[in-house]
């Protein structure tokens, strides 16, 4: 698959343009989600990626946006989402890894739903330790650790861009690499340009 793939198409209820597996822009697929009153004045853009730039990008969103906090973290694209680092555990840190499993919603956010849990010899409650980890790093507003429900809401449409712009998930398969959004760009600015 080439990574980078791109369509466009005006965003409106008639025509949703997604990209197919070449690369080609075709007519099948589901609307845009809806919620956004202005979306009929947005030019949408499809962008198809992989796992290995995908990584790239979060690392880097990750240390540019300082949203490592007291203790580091990362988060690794594999077959499920993984979320690995250390959290304080009585006197000392002890070494995590969650791993997740990824749903695209069809409003365009992500779901991560946790799978399992690796946490040293410990046995500790999932939701014990995704508050702790809630509690312990700095995550952008639009990431939302529930810990009662063992899980990670990934709320793009609140992700605040430049000049507008909005992200949606069309697709989010990481098991079969195969990984598209949606960008919603203001034709008003978009035009101003």
């Amino acid at each position: 698959m080439e990574s980078g793939v791109l369509c466009i198409s005006r965003a409106d209820a008639g025509s949703d343009h997604r990209p197919s597996d070449h690369g080609v822009c075709t007519d099948q697929g589901d609307p845009v989600p809806k919620g956004n009153p202005d979306e009929n004045n947005d030019v949408g853009f499809n962008i198809q990626t992989d796992k290995e730039d995908l990584n790239l990008i979060i690392e880097h969103y990750i240390e540019e946006e300082g949203m490592d906090g007291p203790v580091d973290y990362g988060v690794q694209l594999k077959d499920d989402v993984e979320l690995i680092g250390s959290v304080p555990v009585f006197t000392s840190n002890l070494d995590f890894k969650l791993t997740f499993e990824p749903e695209a919603l069809e409003n365009g956010d992500i779901l991560l739903k946790q799978k399992s849990i690796s946490l040293g010899k410990l046995k500790l409650p999932v939701s014990y330790v995704l508050k702790i980890v809630r509690d312990s790093y700095n995550f952008p507003e639009w990431v939302k650790i529930r810990p009662n429900d063992e899980e990670i809401y990934v709320a793009l449409q609140d992700m605040e861009l430049k000049s507008d712009i909005k992200v949606r998930a069309n697709e989010f398969n990481l098991k079969d690499d195969r990984i598209s959004f949606r960008l919603l760009v203001p034709v008003d600015r978009a035009l101003q340009n």
